[in-house]
């Protein structure tokens, strides 16, 4: 379960962070002023494509730790054989870890009015998408020549099961990304543009804390079990 805890702790960190930033436990009943101007952020005036992103995100993050509980689960058993962690995974995270900058410059370029600076971050954030994609695509190419294949142990299919997984929901990622990108192009008003960029930052930062999770999980998974230990001490 140790996998479990760590992916469902940093995700849920990081949505109560969100909707904190979103404004979802303010008290409009208690606003003073104008109505028109009273909690402006408020939970009832989040946009519905925001609640709609935390939604999807929740579901994600659900299918996600069910993937690694049954990781977890399956480690336990004595036929378990882990694959060799390809030294390209190191790379591809901190590829991510750019795409995830890059989008939250574009965040604070579009804030500010900069289209330029929101293209070029927009830009930077595919482009490290896309390297991601081929870097996780070149390191099953690795496995599989080396003879892990799915079919060979079930730590290999879970390997490639959990990165095929990630994988789908950052493509996934990349399509949002080119159609704000088709927004941009096209000149559509700040303030749509602004909630399409906001979106995308906010799915791709969920992105790179859910692999490093994930990776994290898959490479050392053995010797996190101190760590749930710790967690589940003090409810003994």
């Amino acid at each position: 379960m140790t996998a479990t805890l760590l992916l469902l702790g940093v995700l849920a960190t990081f949505a109560g962070w969100w909707l904190m930033r979103q404004g979802i436990a303010s008290r409009p009943w208690l606003e003073t002023g104008p109505l028109e101007v009273a909690s402006p952020r408020g939970a009832v005036a989040l946009p519905a494509a925001k609640i709609g992103l935390g939604v999807f995100i929740g579901v994600a993050a659900a299918l996600m730790a069910l993937l690694l509980s049954a990781y977890s689960m399956r480690m336990a058993l004595p036929d378990w054989s882990p694959p060799p962690q390809p030294r390209l995974l190191w790379v591809n995270t901190a590829v991510l870890v750019v795409a995830s900058l890059a989008l939250q410059r574009a965040v604070r370029a579009v804030q500010g009015g900069d289209r330029e600076g929101t293209g070029s971050g927009l830009l930077l954030g595919g482009v490290a998408g896309l390297a991601f994609v081929a870097g996780q695509l070149a390191a099953w190419r690795q496995l599989a020549t080396a003879g892990y294949l799915p079919t060979g142990n079930p730590a290999d299919a879970f390997f490639y099961l959990i990165t095929a997984v990630h994988g789908l929901h950052l493509l996934g990622g990349l399509v949002a990304l080119g159609r704000t990108g088709a927004k941009l192009r096209q000149g559509v008003p700040d303030d749509r543009l602004r909630l399409s960029v906001e979106l995308c930052a906010v799915y791709w930062h969920f992105l790179l804390l859910a692999w490093i999770v994930l990776f994290f999980t898959l490479a050392f998974s053995p010797s996190l079990d101190w760590l749930v230990a710790l967690c589940v001490a003090p409810f003994r």
